[in-house]
């Protein structure tokens, strides 16, 4: 499994205002080209983001469900990439310090060929993919309004 975390300089409701707002995970998802529809009710349990994925012509299309979602603290996601495979993404928000946010990603793959190749590269990917990822995150929820 990859686990990669961040401190955030916004706090946990402002990041989880982006992590609420499916329409902008192609800004910092990396990986993610598009997002073609998101379900009214995002990001409640069951609910599920679609969205286009890796290099045209390449681009493979699919969606994202809600497992588990606990605002403004945890949201865990299955990220389908079939016919890849699917993982189970986790995401924890922690207040630290004066209005700033702990962010950790746990991603692991759950099912498909990409599980059966597991190894010490796929992680490495994982960590550096989700290293930027959270960079993203960051630049985006820093620039949010804060709560009224």
């Amino acid at each position: 499994m990859a686990i990669v975390e961040k401190v955030i300089e916004a706090p946990p409701e402002q990041v989880w205002a982006v992590l609420a707002d499916g329409w902008t995970y192609s800004d910092w998802v990396v990986g993610t080209v598009h997002v073609r529809d998101v379900d009214e009710a995002w990001p409640r349990v069951g609910t599920q983001l679609h969205h286009k994925a890796g290099p045209w012509p390449f681009s493979l299309q699919d969606a994202s469900t809600v497992l588990a979602c606990e605002p403004p603290h945890k949201l865990i996601l299955r990220a389908g990439l079939w016919p890849a495979g699917e993982a189970i993404v986790a995401f924890t928000l922690e207040p630290v310090g004066d209005g700033a946010t702990r962010v950790r990603i746990g991603e692991d793959f759950a099912a498909g060929p990409l599980r059966w190749i597991r190894n010490k590269v796929n992680d490495l990917v994982l960590h550096m993919r989700n290293r930027e990822t959270l960079d993203r995150l960051a630049d985006i929820a820093k620039r949010q309004k804060g709560p009224e």
